[in-house]
């Protein structure tokens, strides 16, 4: 079969097995996070099992050009998050399990000694802020389906197609979760689906690049919407030492009256833009590439000013609980 249908399989498996799951309550995980549960009560953390059922269905066509630094790691990750969710595994084991799945990707991709360190928090990081960014409908499968969909776009122009659609397979299993993950939410993705998106978002990154198919900071902007929240919020609490549900901006909108979709849509449209940027940004001079990456820390800026600014006016209301930083 051949390689171009890898994208509509994991589209298709992805969406009728989540559905399936959702359908099949009973002992399946259970959450309550979701601003859907309100109305249907609690939700199956299942769909990211049925997103990485999806990908690896779609991945089996290629199975031949498999890279095994790749494909081992992410099953073993998607296996103790599977773990993790059931029974709840310790967070030495959690993050042992993410650094030797690191350690996989130095190697295979063939990094230079002086990025190790840079690849492996980078590698560590991405899968640990990923869950992070899945807290409100439509969120966690739209940065798949966007970023992902990018990095096979970014293959493609560099003629390598087993790469493009491996990610695309990956965007397109994030589109058939969307399809039961858009507000209202029928599934939630839970560790079992963050995890290993976060660690392929990562692993793909550093595989493109040192092909290179795309500069270091490619994968940075083509993620930025959530990299950005994730990491200002990381550096908020440990400034404030402040809970670990403080500090998103796609919360504090959610709080101040905006709607899972409305939140979503707009991530979407920052995805499309920092992708699309990043995709034209490929071919520029170094300096044109400074340049554009300067746009977009102003334009981010900006946005976290305008949010922060609405914030404090909102807590001085008294309408909520939280930061005013």
């Amino acid at each position: 079969m051949s390689p171009h249908y890898s994208p509509i399989i994991s589209a298709l498996v992805t969406m009728l097995l989540t559905l399936f799951l959702s359908l099949n309550k009973q002992g399946m995980l259970q959450d309550g996070t979701s601003e859907a549960e309100a109305n249907t009560g609690p939700l199956p953390r299942t769909g990211g099992i049925a997103l990485m059922a999806g990908v690896l269905a779609g991945w089996v066509v290629m199975i031949k050009l498999w890279a095994w630094w790749l494909i081992i790691p992410t099953i073993v990750l998607f296996a103790l998050s599977v773990l993790d969710e059931a029974g709840g595994l310790s967070a030495k084991m959690r993050q042992g399990g993410l650094v030797l799945a690191a350690v996989c990707v130095v190697f295979g991709a063939g990094v230079h000694w002086l990025w190790w360190i840079p690849v492996l928090a980078a590698v560590v990081g991405m899968a640990n802020l990923y869950g992070d960014m899945d807290g409100s409908d439509g969120l966690g499968g739209g940065m798949a389906l966007f970023g992902f969909t990018f990095y096979g776009a970014a293959g493609l122009m560099h003629g390598d197609e087993t790469f493009a659609m491996m990610c695309f397979s990956v965007g397109a299993a994030g589109l058939g979760f969307l399809y039961h993950n858009f507000h209202p939410a029928k599934a939630l993705l839970g560790n079992s689906g963050t995890v290993p998106l976060g660690f392929l978002a990562a692993a793909f990154g550093v595989w493109g690049w040192q092909r290179g198919y795309w500069p270091f900071w490619f994968p940075l902007l083509v993620f930025s919407p959530f990299v950005v929240d994730a990491t200002v919020t990381l550096l908020k609490r440990l400034r404030n030492k402040q809970g670990a549900m403080d500090g998103h901006y796609y919360q504090r909108l959610k709080l101040m009256g905006w709607d899972s979709s409305r939140i979503a849509t707009t991530e979407y449209v920052l995805m499309a833009l920092a992708g699309i940027s990043a995709l034209v940004g490929i071919g520029l001079e170094t300096g044109a590439q400074s340049n554009l990456l300067a746009y977009w820390a102003a334009i981010y800026l900006g946005l976290s000013m305008w949010v922060d600014k609405r914030w404090r006016g909102y807590m001085k209301l008294g309408r909520g609980d939280g930061d005013a930083a």
